[in-house]
């Protein structure tokens, strides 16, 4: 949905930055600031910081930062539309009804039509579940330990053992066969006619990132039942298996800087009603891509509590290595002597799971000792191949320092030589085309100076921090710099804005953010005016600093322009005016004041 900017910004400003964020979490007034311990990461010592003056917030842990809108996209994990209504919302403003073409008005009433069927057929099975019908459903659940807050919540039902119920609700709610069929919750057939999916089970409503049921999951009861253990929706319009998971509308929220992948519900719902609520289960398949790409827009840490069985270590090697290839990093909780949360949980307490959680096991050392299982290491030719296999697997690693931490870990964990696990590296990606290791160790742990285009970016950074504090300055520099002498584009579109807002009189931060759609593009803009001042005694330490800011900055533009005479007809008159400008500022003393 397109909402025009006027409409944005005035949204923007009826909501106050801190009044919003206070909504959230518990702010501090420090100085001119407001602080508390960052939301979107773990950490003791406050390092987030809102400025009510700016209307922007700044994390100077994790670099989050952003304004009011940015902040709501993140917290609640909305796309900018669905955050521009939450804020319309509080400050009381309307927004304009969406436009659609006739066939997509005519989609999206179809869709509707669908998730309003799941819904009543959620509620159905809700009102089951505390019937007279249901009393072996509640007899089941009572046995796995679940609460009636925790039943509520997840919205467990049960389906009865005559399915025609369900089609006779459904139906007396003006729903065709067809559109029940369509959903996934009946089939049709000369034969038998209609008949309903799910019968005689403890029912599973399956929500997307929006709390909206787009399909079920039904459990067996017992051993005698008939079926499957698990019977899920098959997949339609509204319901796609591969790309959501089970809880996720709950995980999102969860603030725990990390996922927990379970295998089944149970296991999710267990978890939560134990306080672990960033816990979450593929729909009935094995982990797809897809998958991790929805758990990657929320964190890159994932912790698979999967069963300790065969089937469970086979399923988290395969987990692995999706997340691997997502740019994701896997920790393996020890679900040990027990197979899965739930029995773990219920046997050891959330305490005993807590600490399983801390002391996860890194994924390559648990790939490593599965492998382990495959040779017999009392054999020298087993521990050989074993050795090799190890070294096929280091291989995998592309970063030179990562590769050598996991061949310093692993040859400690197996009383391998250092240097022979290296060499044999070494040798096994040259015969395989792999990542070679360096042979020689760097002599010292000296990291090299900032490179060049970082000293240029953080002038640049600076220059802008420094008129947004003291506006009145650009009067006085207009002459030297333009929005030309910013040479990296998100700075550069900052730079233009800015300084027509200051020429306007309306300098706002908060709104040059809006103006970037990416979230990294954001952050990026709003450390344009969150950079740390030198902080220096006197006016003249002040100017001198500020003076050797903008001097680097027309300096490195100069240089810039010089580089691109070749490429760029329009540099050559840069240049020529900035050599001008710079041999005019070295001489020029500009007051603060």
């Amino acid at each position: 949905m397109y909402y025009p900017d006027e409409l944005i910004e005035e949204i923007r400003q009826k909501n106050d930055i801190v009044d919003v964020i206070s909504g959230y979490v518990g702010l501090q007034k420090k100085g001119s600031n407001y602080v508390c311990c960052c939301p979107f990461h773990s950490e003791k010592t406050p390092s987030f910081s809102v400025n009510r003056n700016r209307q922007i917030y700044k994390c100077f842990g994790c670099g989050e930062g952003g304004n009011v809108v940015t902040f709501v996209m993140k917290y609640e994990n909305c796309t900018f539309p669905e955050a521009i209504k939450i804020l319309a919302d509080k400050a009381g403003v309307t927004l304009p009804e969406v436009e659609y073409s006739e066939e997509a008005k005519k989609r999206e009433t179809r869709r509707q039509r669908l998730l309003e069927i799941n819904k009543e057929a959620a509620k159905f099975y809700y009102v089951q579940l505390r019937s007279p019908h249901g009393t072996r459903a509640k007899e089941y659940l009572d046995k796995r330990e679940l609460t009636d807050e925790t039943r509520k919540n997840f919205g467990l039902g049960y389906a009865p053992v005559r399915g025609e119920e369900l089609l006779a609700y459904l139906r007396s709610k003006g729903y065709t066969d067809d559109l029940i069929k369509d959903v996934g919750l009946a089939k049709i057939d000369e034969k038998r006619g209609t008949t309903t999916q799910f019968w005689n089970r403890v029912m599973f409503p399956i929500q997307d990132l929006n709390h909206r049921v787009i399909g079920f999951g039904g459990r067996i009861m017992g051993d005698a039942d008939s079926g499957p253990k698990y019977l899920n929706s098959p997949e339609t319009e509204i319901f796609d298996k591969s790309r959501n998971l089970y809880g996720m509308n709950y995980a999102r929220s969860a603030r725990t800087g990390n996922i927990i992948l379970c295998e089944g519900y149970m296991d999710v719902i267990q978890m939560h009603q134990a306080g672990f609520t960033q816990a979450v289960a593929s729909l009935g398949t094995a982990f797809t891509p897809g998958q991790a790409a929805l758990i990657k827009k929320y964190t890159k840490d994932v912790l698979l509590a999967y069963d300790s069985d065969g089937a469970g270590v086979k399923a988290a090697l395969r987990a692995i290595r999706i997340l691997k290839d997502a740019g994701m990093s896997g920790r393996i909780i020890n679900m040990q002597p027990y197979k899965d949360p739930d029995e773990f949980i219920k046997n050891m307490g959330k305490e005993a799971f807590q600490d399983r959680i801390d002391h996860a096991e890194n994924a390559f050392m648990f790939e490593i000792r599965m492998l382990e299982r495959e040779f017999d290491l009392n054999d020298p030719e087993g521990k050989t191949n074993f050795y090799n296999q190890i070294a096929r697997k280091l291989c995998e690693f592309g970063e030179d320092v990562e590769r050598e931490n996991y061949i310093t870990a692993v040859a400690e964990k197996y009383h391998i030589g250092f240097e022979n696990l290296r060499k044999l590296v070494v040798n096994t990606a040259a015969k395989t085309g792999g990542y070679a290791v360096p042979i020689e160790r760097p002599k010292s742990g000296i990291q090299s100076k900032n490179t060049p285009e970082e000293n240029s970016k953080k002038a640049q950074r600076l220059l802008l921090t420094w008129i947004t504090d003291y506006p009145q300055l650009y009067g006085k520099i207009k002459q030297y710099i333009s929005p030309e002498d910013f040479t990296f584009p998100i700075y550069k579109q900052v730079a233009e804005r800015m300084f027509a807002d200051i020429e306007a009189g309306q300098l706002n931060p908060a709104s040059m953010i809006n103006m970037f759609t990416e979230e990294k593009d954001q952050s990026e803009a709003t450390s344009l005016f969150t950079t740390k001042l030198p902080e220096l005694e006197n006016d003249m330490e002040r100017e001198k600093a500020f003076h050797d800011i903008l001097i680097s900055v027309k300096r490195n533009s100069f240089e810039y322009y010089s580089s691109r005479m070749g490429v760029d007809i329009t540099a050559l008159n840069k240049v020529v005016a900035g050599k001008k400008a710079l041999e005019e500022l070295s001489k020029t003393h500009i007051s603060l004041k």
